[in-house]
């Protein structure tokens, strides 16, 4: 992809000049045909565009957001600051010091994320620096609120519908993206799963954090109808991304994807929808029963494909408000 040239525009014949609607200036029209163009609708630090451009070809309708938004039965707004800063503000945040960095530094030098290789055996909190922080925006621990930092693209598959691709090369490490959208109280989930027909994609993703004496914190998130290009990213049984709860200003998480390999220009951007630590499978994975629901076939190509998409039984069970609809 060609980046255009800043202060370059290309000029206009006489008779397009005469077609354009009285007080639209030609740069108001290159504007908004750029943001027509960009399925992020200006909203992200990069464009995302969207191939192949023919006419009537072009994803369902929704609304953009960057970042969550509350939805029905959030017990948090997710745009609510509830987390203190830090008062780093002659020194570099690093652990010990700042309040945000407790143990050891969440990337490296290269805003990588440490600890995503085979030795690790959890998941461990991230808590990046927030808007009450005294540090600046060059802050080492800011790397997934800094948002879009690779060219990617939406496009047409030839059996998975839309997709997304990186147009550049990414490091195993970097942060690629968010999964936004609707925060979600537990009846709701199961409100619109119940609706859904086999026809119909599934959005909705379950986190599900484990934190002490058996307890478990669950987060729901839906970009069906507002949502991020996460929405876009098709999963695979051999996936290049891996999905980072990021928790900046509250204790609702960013659901963060990094790459978990080197990642090729050209090449399709996936990850494991069953949100696997690490994309390993345990003995519990496959001992998961899918409790007589129809299964959507999987269509990755990878050599270890379970035929199927990964299936939540717990958002099929009876609704919690049998009168809702």
């Amino acid at each position: 992809m060609v980046r255009p040239v800043g202060g370059v525009r290309p000029q206009m014949s006489a008779a397009a000049e005469k077609k354009r609607p009285f007080g639209k200036s030609a740069f108001e029209e290159e504007s908004a045909a750029r943001i027509e163009q960009d399925v992020a609708r200006g909203l992200e630090n990069l464009p995302v565009r969207l191939w192949p451009l023919r006419a009537g070809l072009r994803p369902k309708p929704f609304q953009y957001t960057p970042d969550h938004v509350a939805g029905p039965g959030a017990d948090i707004n997710p745009t609510q600051i509830t987390f203190p800063g830090c008062a780093c503000t002659k020194t570099p945040c690093v652990p010990g010091t700042c309040s945000c960095l407790r143990h050891e530094n969440n990337y490296d030098d290269n805003l990588c994320l440490r600890d995503i290789g085979l030795e690790a055996k959890y998941a461990k909190p991230v808590f990046e620096c927030n808007a009450l922080c005294h540090c600046g925006e060059h802050c080492r621990n800011r790397v997934v609120q800094s948002g879009l930092q690779f060219l990617l693209q939406v496009f047409q598959t030839d059996q998975k519908g839309w997709g997304l691709r990186t147009l550049e090369s990414i490091p195993k490490g970097r942060f690629v993206c968010e999964y936004a959208g609707e925060v979600l109280g537990f009846s709701e989930v199961q409100r619109r799963i119940h609706l859904q027909t086999t026809q119909d994609p599934n959005y909705i993703i379950a986190l599900r954090e484990h934190i002490y004496n058996g307890q478990v914190m669950e987060t729901f998130v839906d970009p069906t109808y507002i949502g991020n290009i996460g929405r876009f990213l098709n999963h695979s049984c051999e996936p290049n991304l891996l999905m980072i709860p990021v928790r900046i200003d509250s204790m609702v998480p960013k659901l963060a994807l990094f790459a978990a390999q080197d990642i090729l220009p050209g090449e399709e951007l996936s990850y494991d929808y069953s949100g696997r630590f690490l994309n390993q499978i345990s003995s519990k994975d496959k001992e998961r029963v899918d409790c007589g629901q129809p299964r959507k076939l999987c269509y990755c190509g990878a050599p270890s494909c379970a035929t199927f998409l990964p299936y939540d039984s717990s958002l099929y069970c009876p609704l919690e408000n049998p009168g809702t609809s």
